[in-house]
């Protein structure tokens, strides 16, 4: 097996873990700003006169948290099928070299 087939399969193994570090920075700043969106919620309620409640926030932060979920869910997909078709690839080259 040359070289290139190993390069092949570290370039997607480096490309699945830059999407992996990717997801979670997109989740980072998710959460940054849902801390902003926390206090905006409580400023909301005391400008309207209103208690804020933590099962009234939870709710609204179950709503959006879905979406946020979805987009790392899909992109640690991505990198997990990218890495296995590379692994697989290698795998496949390295038994038609040693068979």
């Amino acid at each position: 097996m040359n070289n290139s087939d190993y390069n092949k399969a570290e370039d997607a193994v480096n490309n699945a873990e830059n999407k992996l570090k990717n997801a979670a920075t997109d989740a980072k700043w998710k959460i940054n700003d849902l801390a902003d969106k926390a206090r905006d919620y409580i400023n909301e309620k005391r400008s309207n006169d209103q208690e804020a409640s933590q099962e009234d926030w939870l709710e609204r932060v179950k709503a959006n948290i879905s979406d946020a979920w979805e987009d790392i869910k899909d992109k640690a997909d991505d990198a997990w099928e990218k890495t296995k078709d590379a692994a697989e690839d290698v795998k496949a080259e390295w038994n038609k070299k040693t068979n």
